[in-house]
Order: C-alpha cells, then sequence, then structure tokens
C-alpha cells in the first residue's frame, strides 16, 4: 500500500520517462510520503506491440477488411511476418538483442509497406549511420507501418508520443472531450485500463496523480480518471502538468469534476503535499493553487501561507519503479541531433527553474515556471547527477531548461571534471555572447555534446521586436563556437511572427543556408508562430499588430486564433522551408536558387552571399579582462631540462611535453619562467576548488621577480596552451 499512486498517462515518449512523477516522487521522498509511479505509456507500447498484442489487433480488424486501403491490405496479407518479427524487433529497440542489427538491415527480413517508401531517398544518409542506427531506423520504418495499420483499423487517435492531441489542443469548450468519453472505450483504451487497474489493485493508493504533460495526454487521462470514478468511487483523483498549468488555468466547467477531485497548477510539490494531508485528514483545507468543486461550484483555492518549495529543498529525482531497461530507441529521421530526443535512455534534470532571461514575447513569461528563475547550485546539481548514476545505471543527461544559464553551465561543467565523472549531457540554451569560444571548450571537456538554441527568425529587426537579446552576427559567432568545440547545434527557427514580410522571410531562409553551408548549424526545426494568450503578444496584441479571435472559455486557453494585420499567408511557406532544411541539414543543395524551393513567386533575397562569413572574420581581442578566471584542464606535463649555447655564452632552458588524449605537443621556455610555469599549472588546474584570476597570475608572477608578464602572456608558448586547455572564462 502506498499513499500516492503517480501516473503519465498516454503517450509521450518511447525513449525515456517523462520526468515529472520522477521529480515528484524525489520530493515526497524528503516528506517520507510512500508513493509509486507508472509510464502508462510505455506499459501500453509493450503489450499492443508484442507477439500476442499484434494478434489480438489483427483480429480486431478482420471486421473491416472490406474497407482497407492498399496499404493496410499488404500489412493485414503479412501478419504471420510481423507477429514472428515484432518481439526481436522490440528486444534489439530495448538495447537486448543488438546482433539482430545485420539481420535487420538485410533485404527480406522486416515486412516493409508504405514507410519504407521513402528508403531510396534516405539511402545517401546511410553512410554517415553506423550499422546499430541503420538497423533502428529500420526498425522505426517497421513500427510506423503498424501504427499506420492501427490508425486506420483500430483507433483513429492512435500515436507514439500523442493519443487523441485534437481534443486536448486548445479545447475552448470541454463539450466535444466529454461527448467522447461517453463512448465506449476504444480498444487502446481498453489496455490502459486493464493495466491501471492491475496498479490499482497492487499499490492501493489513497489519492492518485495524474501529470498530463501535453494536449496528448489528456484524453487518456480523463479516460483513466472516468475508471477510478466508476470502480473505486473513493478514491481522490488529481491532475496536474504542462497541459493544465498552460491551459486549465480559466477551467469553469463543472463537468471535468465529474472525472477529477482536484487540478493543481505549476510547480506541483507543494500542492500535492497539502492534498495528501486533505485527503489523510479531510478536516485540512489548505490548498496551494487548485481547483475543485464546491457547492455545485469550480472554486479556486490558494489558501496557504507556506511558500513553495526552494529547488535546493525538492530532492533528487527518484525513477525507482519505472522500467528503465523495457524503454524503446527509435530513429525517426536520419539526423544525429534529432535522435537525442529520441534515441536513448537521459535522465532528466533541471539546472534552473524558469527562465533567466524571460523576456521573449511568444513565450509564456507571465506563468510561474518561466516568471520565476532560481538557479540550482552546482555542487548540488553534480550530486544529484552522481546520486542518479548510482540509481539508474545510466550516465546520459538531458537538461530540460527553458534556457540553461551560461554561468551555471560552466560551474556545472567545472564540477564535472574537478569529481573527474564521465557523463553524457545537452540541454537548451540562448545564443548569447557568453558563449565563447573557451567555454565551449570546456563544456565539451564535461560531456557536452549538444545544444538546441532559439534563432527564431533570422532577422535583426525581428529578433528586436521578439526581445531576444540577440543579433543574426552574435548567433553565428556562437554556433561556431559550439561546432568548433565539436558540440552539435540545433536551432529552432520561426516563420510568421506578427509583421513579419515576404521578404524578410526569404532573407531569414538565406541566413539559415548560409549557416548551415558555413558548417556552423548542424540541425534546425522551422515551426509557424502560434499565439499563446500568456505571452506577451497574446496579451497585448494590439502592439504587435494582431487581431486575436477570442472564444468563451470554460475549459482550455492556450492558443489563441489571430489574423495578422499584414495578410500574409505564412503557411504556404511551411513545406518550401522544411524541405530546404532536410536538403541543407545533410549537407547538400547549397546552390539551389531560393526560388526553387516555393512553387510560387518570392521576392531575391536582399542578404549578401557572404554576410554570414564576414560576421565570423572579426579577430579575437587580446585583451583580457583582470578578473577573468583562468583555468587549466590538461595533464600535467613531463619536464626536462638543458642548455643552448649561442656565440659563446649559454642559458638554461626548460622543454615541456604535454600528453593530451590523441597527440603530444611541447613548448619550450627559459628555466626561469619554466619553473613558475610549472608551478601555476598545477595551481589552476581544473581539479583545484579555488581559481586563479588574471590579475591573480600576473602579481604572482611580478611577485616571482619575473619580467615583462604582458611579453610572456601572450608569447608562441602561451599561445600553444591556450589552444590546447589554457581556459579564460
Amino acid at each position: 500500500m502506498q499513499d500516492i499512486l503517480l501516473i503519465t498517462p498516454p503517450f509521450t515518449q518511447l525513449n525515456t520517462p517523462y520526468p515529472a512523477t520522477a521529480y515528484l516522487k524525489g520530493f515526497l521522498n524528503t516528506k517520507n510520503i510512500s508513493s509509486f509511479q507508472m509510464d502508462l505509456g510505455i506499459e501500453v507500447i509493450l503489450e499492443l506491440f508484442s507477439k500476442e498484442g499484434l494478434m489480438q489487433i489483427f483480429r480486431q480488424s478482420e471486421t473491416c477488411k472490406s474497407d482497407f486501403s492498399e496499404n493496410a491490405q499488404r500489412i493485414f496479407a503479412l501478419e504471420n511476418e510481423y507477429v514472428k518479427t515484432i518481439d526481436s524487433v522490440i528486444a534489439f529497440l530495448q538495447g537486448k538483442n543488438p546482433t539482430l542489427a545485420r539481420q535487420i538491415c538485410l533485404d527480406g527480413f522486416l515486412p516493409e509497406a508504405s514507410r519504407f517508401a521513402q528508403l531510396e531517398e534516405l539511402d545517401w544518409a546511410f553512410g554517415s549511420m553506423g550499422l546499430q542506427d541503420k538497423a533502428k531506423h529500420l526498425a522505426t520504418l517497421y513500427l510506423e507501418d503498424l501504427s499506420d495499420f492501427i490508425v486506420e483499423c483500430i483507433d483513429e487517435n492512435f500515436g507514439f508520443s500523442r493519443y487523441a492531441e485534437r481534443l486536448g489542443r486548445s479545447a475552448n469548450s470541454f463539450d466535444e472531450l466529454y461527448d467522447y468519453l461517453q463512448s465506449e472505450p476504444t480498444y487502446i483504451d481498453a489496455i490502459t485500463l486493464k493495466i491501471l487497474e492491475r496498479k490499482l489493485k497492487e499499490v492501493q493508493p489513497k489519492l492518485v496523480c495524474f501529470s498530463v504533460p501535453f494536449p496528448g495526454n489528456l484524453y487518456s487521462a480523463f479516460r483513466c480518471a472516468q475508471f477510478i470514478r466508476a470502480h473505486y468511487p473513493n478514491l481522490k483523483v488529481s491532475m496536474g502538468g504542462g497541459f493544465p498549468n498552460t491551459e486549465l488555468r480559466e477551467v469553469k466547467d463543472q463537468r471535468v469534476f465529474e472525472f477529477f477531485d482536484f487540478i493543481t497548477l505549476d510547480d506541483g510539490e507543494l500542492p500535492v503535499e497539502l492534498l495528501h494531508n486533505h485527503v489523510n485528514h479531510p478536516e485540512h483545507h489548505e490548498f496551494k493553487r487548485t481547483f475543485l468543486l464546491e457547492d455545485e461550484k469550480v472554486v479556486y483555492k490558494n489558501n496557504t501561507l507556506r511558500h513553495d518549495y526552494k529547488q535546493s529543498e525538492v530532492g533528487t529525482p527518484d525513477y525507482t519503479d519505472l522500467p528503465l531497461e523495457n524503454y524503446i530507441s527509435v530513429i525517426e529521421i536520419a539526423n544525429p541531433m534529432h535522435s537525442l530526443w529520441s534515441d536513448g535512455r537521459w535522465n532528466k534534470l533541471t539546472m534552473a527553474h524558469g527562465c533567466y532571461w524571460g523576456k521573449c514575447t511568444f513565450c509564456d513569461i507571465s506563468l510561474d515556471y518561466i516568471k520565476i528563475y532560481e538557479p540550482i547550485a552546482a555542487k548540488t546539481l553534480v550530486d544529484r547527477m552522481e546520486e542518479l548514476i548510482a540509481q539508474t545505471g545510466h550516465n546520459g543527461f538531458h537538461f530540460v531548461d527553458e534556457a540553461a544559464p551560461p554561468a551555471l553551465m560552466r560551474e556545472v561543467a567545472l564540477e564535472i571534471l574537478r569529481r573527474n565523472l564521465t557523463v553524457t549531457w545537452w540541454t537548451n540554451i540562448r545564443f548569447e555572447k557568453s558563449f565563447t569560444a573557451d567555454l565551449c571548450v570546456l563544456l565539451k571537456a564535461s560531456g557536452c555534446i549538444a545544444v538546441s538554441g532559439g534563432l527564431e527568425v533570422a532577422s535583426d529587426r525581428l529578433l528586436n521586436l521578439i526581445k531576444k537579446g540577440v543579433t543574426v552576427e552574435q548567433v553565428a559567432k556562437v554556433t561556431r563556437n559550439f561546432t568548433e568545440a565539436g558540440i552539435m547545434v540545433h536551432a529552432y527557427l520561426m516563420y510568421g511572427y506578427p509583421t513579419q514580410t515576404i521578404q524578410e522571410t526569404v532573407d531569414s531562409l538565406e541566413m539559415v543556408r548560409q549557416m548551415f553551408e558555413l558548417g556552423i548549424l548542424q540541425s534546425g526545426f522551422w515551426h509557424q508562430f502560434a499565439m499563446t494568450a500568456h505571452s506577451p503578444v497574446g496579451m497585448f496584441p494590439e502592439e504587435f499588430g494582431v487581431i486575436p479571435e477570442r472564444n468563451d472559455i470554460t475549459f482550455a486557453n492556450n492558443d489563441v486564433q489571430f489574423k495578422d494585420k499584414t495578410g500574409i499567408n505564412h503557411d504556404k511557406f511551411s513545406f518550401g522551408l522544411k524541405k530546404s532544411l532536410l536538403n541543407y541539414m545533410h549537407g547538400i543543395c547549397f546552390d539551389y536558387p531560393l526560388q526553387d524551393w516555393f512553387d510560387f513567386k518570392i521576392p531575391r533575397t536582399k542578404v549578401a552571399r557572404d554576410f554570414i562569413y564576414n560576421c565570423l572574420q572579426e579577430t579575437n581581442s587580446f585583451a583580457t579582462k583582470p578578473n577573468a578566471k583562468i583555468v587549466w584542464i590538461g595533464s600535467l606535463p613531463y619536464v626536462e631540462t638543458f642548455t643552448k649555447s649561442k656565440k659563446g655564452n649559454s642559458w638554461e632552458m626548460m622543454q615541456f611535453t604535454f600528453h593530451g588524449k590523441q597527440e603530444a605537443f611541447e613548448i619550450v621556455t627559459d628555466k626561469e619562467r619554466g619553473f613558475w610555469l610549472l608551478q601555476l599549472l598545477s595551481k589552476i588546474a581544473v581539479q583545484n576548488d579555488r581559481k586563479l584570476t588574471f590579475q591573480d597570475i600576473k602579481t604572482d608572477y611580478e611577485n616571482s621577480n619575473l619580467e615583462d608578464f604582458e611579453l610572456f602572456w601572450f608569447s608562441k608558448p602561451i599561445e600553444k596552451l591556450r589552444q590546447n586547455g589554457l581556459l579564460l572564462f
């Protein structure tokens, strides 16, 4: 028996659990509140995509054989091949059967339907993919074929990472979802509810908390809550998570509370703790940001005097109970950056609550999850990383920040190196000037493999309107710094921002083309601007030249339909922008005129073809701030002394030999400065807690009775060290 059952309803990701319940369980541990968590999505997927599951699907589909499309007919005809291979393929995608990769890559092993038609177009990509990745991609196509069959013949709302998403996406009224919930449960629902009931009997909770991150989780959460109400009427049910946090802030429809007793908003730790207190002690009526039904009316209770917990107090996320070994790594498209989202299992952490920038006009900066910024101390964060490695056996981390703060990223990287940890990590950033070449080298040394960030619209006018706080030139330099350090860069790209002209869309595409051609971007994704109710554009539309279409809100409210006063139909750019980007990502078609990507007339770009190239030509300044910290991340050298003679004079010299991971290099100095440099390298080694500044080093040099510090600091030996691990921040 557990106090609380935490549930992520179907469906989010196949490769790793969504972290919200793990965060909550970690917090509840600090309060000695017992809990059990489950990811219903992965459990349903594994039951569906099994030998027995597929046999049931094919049996269910027999009633509509006469209406099969040509593709469904083919899959149905290959039933035996799918049933025969499914368990082996799933085991391979779980990392339990790696030798199957060779068979998967051979023609004739996997049954193939319509998804495999794209293989000819993708043949060129497989040269850069290893055998395992190619096999994962083919196995993913195989699963997508089966998914298409399920959508056509079993449940039109099925999707691997979303379920009945259209019912939850900005549904201002609850009517459609409510009506759908009155129909008989679908085949997918039946599997979901069977697994849910089994877990309810096993755990026997007093409170069930659904974490609903996305619209594609909403329907299933309601269906599960409906089942609990019907079969366990005394069990209290709550909903929280990303979807209610953004979309249910104005819920008024009483019918919602036929399914849920409570809906909580924003950070869940204190609201869930108070719900637990209320369930165990009904006389306690203290709530934090909680909707409930009272006297047949929806009321919002925020009547506690207690403050939300600090990030240092919420504990380490706890993934116990989740079947980590059963998650499935898939590769949907042949792109190394995109595969990070779906391939491999990542421990998810946050460097800071909220966003340190918090100004972007398209973002929900009025809501607490963005507005309240609170970083976590680097030592605490790395402590949590070590705890999660011990708990899960995985040393890969995805920091799910809105935008990870550069200064904190630096301190985390230094702490990782100081503890001699081997980890792999990636995160989301702003492309700001703090990401110098040296900082990027440090991040790479600590295990950072990729960053994603918002370039949004590659136009300085629009970046200023967005209040992004960056320029195109700055983004180019930062992406260059990351790329040269060996860190992949993914850019979020936007079109259709209010007042954006056709010329600006074309010029933005040209900027992006140049960045990919120069190799400073490796991945990107275009998305069309969507106005949200809690962003500055949504709250003050008149300032941005848009006319919102307002509806009465009784249920969800986030995406707001609007008319742009420019009258431009931005939808028509979608296909051309995405097609061009797909080619640029794979290093081809840079010489195509931009017009070739569109089937309608576009203006010529006004951006010079060498604009981005010229942005990158600015030479680095030799000036160093006195308070700049100096760190050595290389190994200590092997040192030899020798005597040098010239014209009857001789003097002692010192040769340093440094061994890097791939090659060695040497520097030579006079003996006096050599001894000072050797001591300095020990003092500024990354393992030391105290960091010396440039001024500290200069003072130490001069106190050692050595002359011409600047002359020595900018000499060839020091420059060689600067190229091989002597970093300034």
